[in-house]
């Protein structure tokens, strides 16, 4: 009897866990995620416009054919209100994948790319292939993935924000009121738009040694920049590297945003959303 219940125990706990396996969520473990904190795994919150028992009904039905339609296709998507945390998104032409929502900063709804700080523990001097694909930890430091930031920003047309915590630990940013990257075949090459911010404009402004605005993505095993050298190899980490940088956030250590902090920067964030005028 006792063998019979433990059975239809484990039975109805795989009825239960079957709509998110079948999510296929492809960076969960990349990202060191766990189901139990994704905050829209457990909300009964509806996505595009779906009551909650139309979304119940559609999880039991066929989960494989409809969370695409039920889940955000980035963070700007999640309801207005919602904490920052762990979320599911579904990009176009993508798995779902995990993200830290931003809901807190100017109206919420950003996506965040990349996180570090000064004391991470991660080295960033990582290969062209893990760059592609991300790593680090969803809830401190990251790199979400350089083929899921292109398949995020050719959803929309997209603004991004550099935030920066310079050596007194002191918050300011960079906007620039367009952001893109190109796909793989075209080496992630990135497209920035106009600056605005407090941080100063580090990315598109310098000379051409130092910029990073219509880059190519470098890594150590990977030399696209302008340099007669290796910049990735040299100065470490993955990056949109000319021949070298003004700007170095993926690195362990010696972060870099211009004359804001030259090697001694806190901690930063990128943080991307549909541009607002779109």
């Amino acid at each position: 009897m006792a063998a019979h219940q433990s059975i239809l125990f484990l039975a109805s706990v795989l009825a239960l866990l079957a709509p998110l396996l079948a999510l296929d969520i492809e960076n969960l473990e990349r990202l060191k995620a766990n189901l139990d904190e994704i905050i829209n795994l457990h909300s009964d919150e509806p996505h595009h416009g779906k009551g909650r028992a139309n979304m119940q009904q559609s999880r039991a039905s066929d989960p494989r054919q409809t969370e695409h339609r039920s889940w955000p296709k980035d963070c700007s998507e999640v309801s207005a209100g919602s904490p920052s945390g762990v979320y599911v998104i579904y990009p176009t032409g993508l798995h779902p994948i995990v993200v830290y929502c931003e809901m807190n900063v100017t109206d919420g709804g950003w996506t965040v790319i990349q996180r570090n700080q000064q004391s991470t523990e991660i080295t960033w001097a990582e290969s062209w292939s893990t760059y592609k694909y991300g790593f680090g930890n969803v809830h401190t430091e990251y790199w979400l993935g350089t083929e899921y930031i292109h398949q995020i920003s050719k959803q929309n047309v997209y603004q991004v924000r550099f935030v920066i915590w310079n050596a007194a630990n002191n918050m300011s940013f960079a906007d620039y009121n367009l952001f893109g990257v190109e796909d793989e075949s075209h080496g992630y090459r990135l497209r920035l738009g106009t600056y605005s911010g407090t941080a100063g404009d580090a990315m598109t402004s310098n000379s051409a040694s130092t910029l990073h605005d219509n880059m190519k993505f470098s890594a150590k095993d990977l030399d696209q920049d302008t340099s007669s050298g290796n910049c990735a190899s040299s100065y470490g980490g993955g990056w949109w590297y000319s021949a070298c940088y003004s700007v170095r956030l993926n690195i362990k250590g010696g972060m870099t945003w211009g004359s804001l902090c030259n090697g001694n920067c806190k901690a930063s964030a990128i943080l991307i959303k549909p541009a607002s005028y779109c």
